[in-house]
């Protein structure tokens, strides 16, 4: 199938954080898999209306009917991690937002592909509690996505998911590693020429550290990343705030690196 209009919705991750940085841009793994696709197609362009910090419902609210306005033939919908990490998230509702988009999406006639999360209590053992509510979360997209003809990122049952080396620092946000394998993931469910399921396989090995500085790791990371975020939550900020879609409209894409079409950068939001 060719793919000449793809669009990308979503938060953070879609966004492209943490491969790249503010002063160069972020390109991230729906970059990467614009650059796929271009490399095929001389027609092809690329619009992602993805914003950090978004919220699955604002999320619907905000990017589809932006992207069903321009009229794509493929898109990736990856919601609901920054609701499934809130106190009290209803993980039904948040698969609802989604399903809805696939919906709309597919009833346009576009291919939809779109993601489960993966093992977070393997990512962060602080983060345990929020297992089950991640699994019953995936369990609703894989169906929602069958009763739509969406395609569907399996990431949970695969161990190199929760690898550290994918992800940052904070464990919030994949690293250049953790984007490149999303997007050969993507590549593989949309059978692009030279895919496969080389992504599934798990890095080598890395040794064991003792338990002390396992325990010095997690007590840093909370410091550093987890309480900031919780203060966040309390005053009712996000890092989205004051910030749009870095790339609003379809356009060309002529591979990575400064060569790129551009795209708007942002200010900070109060």
């Amino acid at each position: 199938m060719r793919y000449l209009r793809y669009v990308a919705v979503g938060d953070s991750q879609t966004e492209g954080l943490n491969d790249g940085d503010e002063r160069t841009g972020y390109r991230g793994w729906a970059d990467r898999l614009a650059e796929l696709l271009a490399a095929q197609e001389p027609e092809f362009r690329y619009a992602n209306l993805a914003v950090r910090g978004r919220l699955a419902a604002r999320i619907r609210a905000e990017q589809t009917g932006a992207a069903l306005a321009l009229e794509p033939d493929l898109v990736t919908v990856m919601a609901g991690m920054n609701d499934l990490v809130r106190p009290g998230c209803d993980a039904s509702a948040v698969a609802a937002d989604v399903e809805a988009m696939l919906a709309a999406f597919t009833a346009s006639g576009a291919r939809v592909v779109t993601f489960t999360f993966p093992d977070v209590a393997a990512i962060s053992p602080l983060t345990r509690h929020l297992r089950p509510r991640v699994v019953d979360f995936n369990q609703r997209v894989r169906d929602a996505a069958r009763r739509h003809g969406a395609l569907v990122v399996d990431t949970f049952p695969h161990p190199v998911t929760t690898d550290p080396r994918l992800w940052s620092p904070d464990r919030l946000h994949a690293g250049p590693l953790g984007h490149a394998l999303i997007a050969a993931a993507v590549a593989e469910a949309l059978a692009l020429p030279g895919s496969d399921s080389s992504w599934t396989a798990p890095l080598p090995p890395l040794p064991l550290p003792p338990a002390w500085r396992r325990a010095h790791t997690e007590l840093t990371w909370a410091a550093g990343f987890l309480g900031p975020w919780l203060v966040r939550r309390l005053r009712g900020r996000s890092s989205g705030d004051g910030r749009t879609a870095k790339r609003p409209d379809l356009h060309p894409v002529y591979g990575p690196g400064p060569d790129r079409a551009a795209e708007p950068q942002h200010t900070e939001g109060a």
